[in-house]
Formats: C-alpha cells, structure tokens, sequence
C-alpha cells in the first residue's frame, strides 16, 4: 500500500536535494569525529609518553587539553550540524511541503 503524499515528496527534486546535502554533511562531520575520537585513543594507546609531557611546570599533562580538545571539536561539529539543519534544512522541507500540498 502507498501513500500518494508520500510518493510525491519522495520525487521532488527538492527532497532529492535535502537527502543528499543531508546525507553529504551527517557522514562528513562523522568521519571527522571518528578521525578525532579514534586518532586520541590511538595517541593513548600507542604513544602514553607523549600525552604523559607535563605543561609548564604544574602536573597537568598534554593529554589533558588534547582530550578537552576532542570534547569541544564535538561540541562544534555539533553546532554546525544544528546551524545547517535548523537553516537550509528546514527552508527545503518547508518547500517541498508546500509544493507537495498545492
């Protein structure tokens, strides 16, 4: 059984358009963050000495802002995602829902 609503917004060319932009942006910034996430466990994993280098002469080490750095990457990314979700995202599906209901 198919919806003829349904039918029609999955032809619009402009829905066609969200899923790849969409598509294109959720597996960039995913690849990103397990290039980031991974590559600091990798650091962890493999090279201890590095990250075990105190800053200055205080007891925090360079893991500590490297790690805190993964935490805002993520942080970003996800602001990124939300600025272009929330903007150009919804401008199209508010589009094609007003094409598809004429």
């Amino acid at each position: 059984m198919s919806d003829p609503v349904v039918d029609k917004i999955q032809k619009h060319p402009k829905y066609l358009e969200l899923r790849k932009k969409r598509n294109s942006i959720g597996w960039t910034l995913t690849l990103l963050m397990m290039v980031v996430y991974y590559g600091y466990i990798a650091l962890i994993a493999f090279n201890k000495p590095f990250l075990a280098q105190p800053i200055g002469t205080g007891v925090t080490t360079l893991g500590v802002p490297i790690g805190l750095g993964v935490i805002i990457f993520t942080i970003v990314i996800t602001g990124i995602y939300v600025r272009r979700a929330n903007g150009e995202f919804d401008d199209l599906t508010a589009d094609i829902l007003k094409d598809v209901s004429k």
